[in-house]
C-alpha cells in the first residue's frame, strides 16, 4: 500500500487516525496524502445561516483549509517524516492542494489511492461522521481502514478475518494481501450466523497458505452475544491488532430497518479494522 488518503478535519479521533496512517506507511514505505475535509455541508444548509455569508464564507473556507494543513503537516514534522521528493525518505507526505473537500469527493479523489484512513463514525459531539466512512467506502473501490479514538501500538502483526464467505470480504482480503503477507499470526473465522453461500473459512485460510501467509482457522463457539460483539471479542481474545471485513453485505434498506454486523463492528470495535465493498 504505497499510497494512502487521509481525510482532515478537526474531530476527536484525528490524531489516532493519522499515528495509524503513519504505523502502516513505515512497514510499506508509504506516501500519506492529506486533504482538507470540509464541514457538513447538508447540516449547513439546513441551518438558518445557510450560505449567506454568516457562518461559511471565503474566510472560513480559508480558515478551515489552513488549520487542517497546519494540523496534518505539524503532526509529520513532528514524526519525523520527510516531505514528498525529500533524499532518503523511507514515507513521505504530502498535501492535497487548496481545496475544501465534501464527503463526495473524498470518496471519488480516493479512487487514485491505495487506502483511505477515516475515524470510526460517531453519533457524539466533534467525532468522525459517518457520511465520511460511507463515501470512502461505497465511491472509491478502494479499501477504507477505520480507526477507533485509540491507536493501537502496533498495526499487522495478528490480522484475525472475519469470513462470511461473501465476495465484499474476498475483495477486502485480496484489498490485503500486502499486509497479510508480512503477518505473523493471521486466524480466520466465521461471521456468527450471517455465513452466505460459497467458501469455508478452511478453504480460505488453504488459499492463503499457498501464498505464505500464516493463516489458521478458529472456531468461534456458540454465543448469546450479538454478531458483531462475539466477532469483536473474538479478535480481542486473539490478540488481534487488526480486524478484516467485508463492507455491507445486504442491501443498506435492510441495514437500516434490521441492522448488520458491520453496524455492530462500526459502532462497538476498539481495533483498526480493513473494509471494502
Amino acid at each position: 500500500m504505497k499510497a494512502i488518503l487521509i481525510p482532515i478535519e478537526d474531530h476527536s479521533s484525528m490524531d489516532a487516525v493519522m499515528n495509524c496512517a503513519l504505523l502502516l506507511a513505515r512497514k510499506s514505505g508509504s506516501y500519506m496524502e492529506g486533504a482538507a475535509l470540509g464541514p457538513d455541508f447538508t447540516e449547513l444548509a439546513a441551518s438558518d445561516f445557510s450560505f449567506s455569508g454568516m457562518i461559511f464564507d471565503e474566510k472560513t473556507r480559508r480558515e478551515l483549509l489552513d488549520d487542517a494543513r497546519r494540523k496534518f503537516e505539524s503532526f509529520m514534522e513532528a514524526q519525523g517524516v520527510k516531505r514528498q521528493g525529500e533524499p532518503e525518505a523511507l514515507c513521505s507526505f504530502g498535501w492535497m492542494g487548496p481545496v475544501l473537500m465534501t464527503d463526495k469527493a473524498i470518496g471519488e479523489y480516493g479512487r487514485v489511492f491505495d487506502l483511505i484512513v477515516v475515524g470510526k463514525p460517531d453519533n457524539s459531539a466533534n467525532a468522525p461522521r459517518r457520511q465520511t466512512f460511507e463515501s470512502a467506502l461505497f465511491e472509491s473501490g478502494r479499501p477504507v481502514l477505520i480507526v477507533p479514538p485509540q491507536a493501537p501500538q502496533m498495526l499487522g502483526d495478528c490480522i484475525a478475518i472475519a469470513w462470511n464467505g461473501s465476495s465484499e470480504t474476498a475483495r477486502s482480503i485480496a484489498f490485503a494481501m500486502p499486509l497479510l503477507i508480512h503477518a505473523r499470526d493471521v486466524p480466520v473465522f466465521y461471521v456468527p450466523h450471517s455465513r452466505l453461500s460459497g467458501p469455508s473459512a478452511d478453504d480460505l485460510t488453504r488459499s492463503l497458505r499457498r501464498h505464505g501467509i500464516p493463516a489458521r482457522t478458529v472456531t468461534m463457539g456458540d454465543t448469546a452475544k450479538a454478531p458483531g460483539a462475539a466477532l469483536l471479542e473474538k479478535a480481542k481474545m486473539l490478540g488481534a491488532d487488526l480486524l478484516i471485513k467485508g463492507g455491507y453485505t445486504q442491501s443498506r434498506l435492510r441495514e437500516m430497518i434490521f441492522g448488520s454486523v458491520t453496524s455492530e463492528i462500526l459502532a462497538e470495535a476498539d481495533l483498526p479494522v480493513l473494509m471494502a465493498h
